[in-house]
């Protein structure tokens, strides 16, 4: 007898307006279950506010919600993404590290705005959460706040004249750095993986560097197939993941209106994750356990 594989497709990596995406995230899961997807990870920035939700539209939907985050890392002065797959969002020390991440971005916010008003740029009440009060502002809320009071023209303008990290109006943030957001991490019991890694320009020599440090500490994974890449970078990346041992993650980075070029499940040029690298995820968690 032939073994039968079922493939079917998945999303490891989406966001809602818990943080900085447009939609709820019951509603990001009803997209998914509309897309044909059987899996998503719901990462949002430095929350998980969005996950009790989404897993109740799971059950209805019938899909499958792996609780997910992405946190902001510093390394060698670049800003990095980590992501964390499976995680326990009612796990204290989770709740507490979040808690000083949120403290660092409150803080940079309040900066940028700052700069923004002493400049005349300054926005009404709702204009900056999106219609989520208790989201976690981050500088696409900014940006969108930015188009809607007529001070740019597009997102994109938002960004390159306004919102560049380390330009005028946007200093860097306090983020910790890799060592702590991968530790927190796992000591969750999440599994942990470099997002996006071409977005971050070290060239292929400097992604090398970052995953084989970022594996020292106990990472897992390595997102190979992402809106952002093309397939010569996913291949490059493909490569990488084995030579260190990682095990490649996938997905669209999908948020709605802020990345309206990006569809949930098919990203940005047709990007498919198969859901066998979510089986591989799922074997080397449960082998783990057993050891």
């Amino acid at each position: 007898f032939h073994e039968v594989i079922f493939m079917g497709f998945v999303d490891l990596h989406v966001h809602s307006n818990a943080s900085d995406g447009s939609f709820s995230p019951s509603e990001v899961v009803s997209l998914a279950a509309r897309a044909g997807l059987c899996a998503i990870a719901l990462t949002d920035h430095d929350t998980v506010d969005g996950i009790g939700q989404a897993e109740t539209a799971a059950k209805t939907e019938g899909i499958r919600l792996i609780p997910g985050i992405e946190i902001s890392s510093m390394y060698e002065g670049t800003e990095i993404h980590i992501l964390g797959l499976f995680v326990q969002p009612e796990e204290p020390s989770l709740a507490g590290i979040l808690e000083k991440f949120r403290a660092i971005r409150d803080n940079r916010n309040r900066l940028m705005l700052e700069r923004l008003a002493a400049d005349g740029m300054t926005f009404k009440d709702g204009q900056l959460t999106g219609g989520n009060p208790d989201t976690v502002i981050t500088r696409a809320h900014v940006a969108r706040a930015l188009v809607e009071a007529g001070y740019a023209s597009s997102l994109d303008q938002a960004f390159k004249r306004f919102l560049k990290y380390g330009g005028k109006y946007c200093p860097y943030k306090e983020s910790p750095p890799p060592e702590t957001a991968v530790e927190a991490l796992l000591k969750n019991g999440a599994f942990v993986s470099l997002a996006h890694p071409y977005q971050y320009k070290l060239g292929d020599e400097g992604i090398r560097r970052l995953a084989a440090r970022m594996k020292e500490m106990g990472m897992q994974g390595l997102e190979v197939y992402h809106s952002s890449h093309n397939q010569y970078e996913s291949g490059k990346l493909q490569v990488l993941a084995k030579e260190l041992g990682l095990l490649p993650t996938g997905g669209s980075d999908f948020h709605g209106a802020g990345k309206p070029d990006i569809s949930i499940g098919t990203g940005r040029g047709g990007l498919r994750v198969s859901s066998l690298l979510l089986d591989d995820i799922d074997r080397s968690r449960s082998g783990r356990a057993a050891r």
